[in-house]
């Protein structure tokens, strides 16, 4: 077997592929290995040398196949555990995700293949270029996957201070530039061209560590009292409506030392029932939460009586104001695209959330305490460019979740290290409220303040400082590192003809 491995050169690439990929979210939560994304990307560049776009293309989605198999697993526990599908389907469903995804990641490696792949001068410029660009279609195809984003690696590397400029696929682009860097040093031996690639890699990481100290936001007041619930209710449990009585009780017991603090946050959902059918409850928390000058925030669905459309909200009680609508809902977990179709078909697909519509765009942020509070409900917060069209307006930062979905696979791990990164690009603190972890509070660098254990019920306290302000990627979102690689993608083409043309003018 391993000699016919050996002499198929094609298929030991491919092979080296799809282990380059499988060891590439080890540089991700939970591990945060950061060198081995860079050792991993620089395996691809080596990989990709001078191969033909149809090539190119099958390299890189065995690599993305090694990638998504292991870093997306946890789909596998939404759809089994909970949306109650066989092993057989679930496995079924869970690689055809992954092999979606290997196949978007892949595609804009085509390009590479033109002849962008031949010379270390046009590796450098077209390789990150074309990682970053395929990141963000992955953002918003198909509704968007944002998962699995190289720069995620490097929220606490020097990286990180490029956060508050270029957002996370800017960071991604000097990842995937510093690994070409080392992958160009395994290819070519020319000192003039490796001291070039390793001077620009290098210039984007002293950068960053001087970027760290500079404060693009400023405090807005003095630091907030903020108490958080961690209620750890089972899914089965928390959507069994004989159990909503005594979910509501655990709330006002475990919220009852929680009352005195500034901000009380309550989880994604925590009331799993329609907002109109616990109004008294609602109002009798309002109340005591009013008594103690206490602003409540609550995970809710609602219903709105004019449009009948049922959304995932959250909504203030006490001394805070307003309410927001989830805006980006998860395909076939609050909505099942093609329903009329598929609605029916599969137990997994009729789950206690899927009849959610989206909220409007730009609703105004909640407000507690004079300061206002941006919101992202779950599956929202990985977003970078929706997260900060509301953080402008905002000087917190607030996302509330139920990761129990994934059980205790590495998912929630990821999703915690992605709400982190919105910390950091934002210059604004975050708090973080789930259903059984991880619960946090997140500081305006996208550092962990505090946190409680998962998966156990508890509470936790701490204290948070508002900040006012806009960062350079708040005003302007990720089209700068669009556009400029768009601009170097361009250039590697410019550069490959002219390569080109040049043994054509010797010969002739």
């Amino acid at each position: 077997m391993m000699g016919s491995i050996a002499s198929h050169p094609k298929l030991r690439g491919h092979l080296l592929g799809v282990l380059l990929g499988a060891v590439l979210p080890l540089s991700l939560a939970p591990w945060s290995w950061w060198p081995i994304g860079l050792i991993a990307v620089a395996g691809l560049v080596v990989l990709l040398k001078g191969l033909r776009p149809v090539d190119c293309f099958w390299r890189t989605f065995w690599f993305g196949l090694g990638m998504f198999g292991v870093g997306v697993s946890w789909v596998f526990v939404s759809i089994h555990d909970h949306g109650h599908a066989s092993i057989p389907l679930a496995l079924f469903l869970t690689s055809l995700f992954v092999i979606l995804l290997a196949v978007l990641f892949a595609l804009p490696f085509l390009l590479y293949g033109t002849g962008l792949n031949r010379t270390a001068g046009t590796m450098v410029l077209a390789f990150p270029s074309i990682w970053v660009l395929g990141e963000w279609t992955r953002s918003w195809l198909f509704s968007g996957f944002p998962w699995m984003y190289l720069g995620y690696s490097h929220i606490d590397t020097w990286l990180a201070g490029w956060a508050p400029i270029t957002g996370v696929l800017g960071i991604s682009w000097i990842c995937a530039l510093s690994g070409s860097a080392i992958g160009i040093a395994a290819i070519t031996r020319k000192p003039f061209v490796l001291g070039n690639v390793a001077l620009l890699a290098a210039v984007g990481w002293a950068s960053g560590w001087y970027l760290q100290s500079v404060e693009w936001t400023t405090a807005a007041g003095d630091p907030l009292r903020i108490g958080i619930m961690q209620p750890a209710l089972p899914v089965a449990a928390k959507w069994d409506s004989t159990q909503l009585a005594a979910i509501l009780e655990q709330n006002r017991l475990m919220t009852r030392e929680l009352l005195g603090n500034d901000l009380v946050i309550w989880p994604e959902s925590a009331v799993p029932t329609l907002e109109e059918r616990v109004k008294p409850f609602l109002a009798a928390m309002a109340k005591r939460a009013l008594d103690t000058n206490t602003a409540l925030l609550t995970g809710i669905p609602t219903r709105n009586t004019t449009t009948r459309q049922y959304h995932n909200s959250v909504m203030a009680l006490g001394t805070a104001s307003g309410i927001y609508h989830k805006q980006h809902l998860v395909p076939f977990g609050e909505y099942v695209p093609f329903e009329r179709w598929l609605g029916g078909t599969m137990a997994f697909l009729n789950l206690p959330m899927s009849v959610f519509s989206p909220g409007p765009a730009l609703q105004q942020p909640i407000r507690a305490n004079d300061f206002s509070i941006g919101t992202a409900i779950c599956y929202e917060i990985v977003f970078p460019d929706l997260v900060a069209a509301t953080a402008n307006r905002s000087n917190l930062l607030l996302t509330v979740s139920n990761d129990s979905w994934f059980g205790r696979s590495i998912g929630p791990k990821q999703h915690f290290q992605m709400a982190r990164m919105r910390a950091a690009e934002n210059r604004k603190p975050l708090i973080r409220a789930t259903n059984d972890g991880i619960t946090a509070l997140i500081n305006h660098h996208g550092k962990v303040v505090a946190t409680t254990p998962p998966f156990i019920r508890s509470t936790l306290t701490g204290q948070l400082t508002p900040y006012r302000g806009q960062t350079p990627f708040g005003r302007w979102g990720s089209n700068p590192v669009l556009l400029c690689s768009l601009i170097m993608l361009l250039a590697a083409f410019w550069k490959s003809r002219a390569n080109w043309r040049k043994p054509q003018r010797q010969e002739q």
